[in-house]
C-alpha cells in the first residue's frame, strides 16, 4: 500500500472534492471485474472516487483496504459510502534514440491514453531535433536560446 503525508492527503482531498464516482460497487461486492475497472480508472486519472452501496461499515472498510493493497494505491478519504483512492499515473512517454544524445534527429514514441480511459491509447512517432524536447503532455517544444547578460554585452562595445 502506498503511504501519503498528511499534507499530500489534504491536497488530494481538495482535488477529489469536485470528482464524481467512477466505479460503483453493488451487492456482488469486490469482484475481479470491479478491481479491473478501478485499476483502469487509476491508470487514466490517478485520483478517483468509488461509491459502495451497502450499509455495513466494516465491509466498506475491508473493501477499501483490499482495493488499496491489491492495486498498490493510497487511501485518501472514506466518507460514508464514498471511497477516495490515489495512485500516481505512470509515465506514458517513451523515447528511443537513433543517434547519439544531443546530436541530430531522434525518434520519439508518444503514447497518450484516451480521455475516457476505456479506448486504446493513441500512439504516434515523431522525429525530434537535438534542440527540441517532448513535454509531459506529449507536445514537442524547442529549447530556448541561452539568454545573454546585458552587462557583458554592453561592456564589449
Amino acid at each position: 500500500m502506498l503511504k501519503l503525508t498528511p499534507a499530500e492527503r489534504s491536497e488530494l482531498r481538495s482535488e477529489a472534492h469536485a470528482l464524481k464516482p467512477i466505479v460503483l460497487i453493488g451487492e456482488a461486492g469486490l469482484t475481479p471485474a470491479v478491481l479491473k475497472e478501478i485499476d483502469a480508472g487509476l491508470n487514466a486519472h490517478g485520483l478517483m472516487k468509488v461509491r459502495v452501496f451497502g450499509d455495513d461499515r466494516e465491509a466498506r472498510i475491508a473493501m477499501y483496504d483490499a482495493i488499496c493493497a491489491e492495486l498498490k494505491a493510497a487511501p485518501v478519504q472514506h466518507i460514508g459510502k464514498l471511497l477516495v483512492i490515489y495512485r500516481p499515473k505512470t509515465d506514458n512517454i517513451k523515447e528511443t534514440k537513433l543517434v547519439k544524445k544531443g546530436k541530430g534527429l531522434r525518434e520519439v514514441t508518444i503514447v497518450k491514453p484516451s480521455a475516457s480511459g476505456t479506448k486504446k491509447p493513441t500512439v504516434s512517432k515523431v522525429m525530434v531535433k537535438g534542440n527540441e524536447r517532448v513535454t509531459q503532455g506529449g507536445n514537442v517544444k524547442r529549447a530556448k536560446p541561452r539568454q545573454a547578460s546585458m552587462k557583458k554585452s554592453s561592456l564589449g562595445k
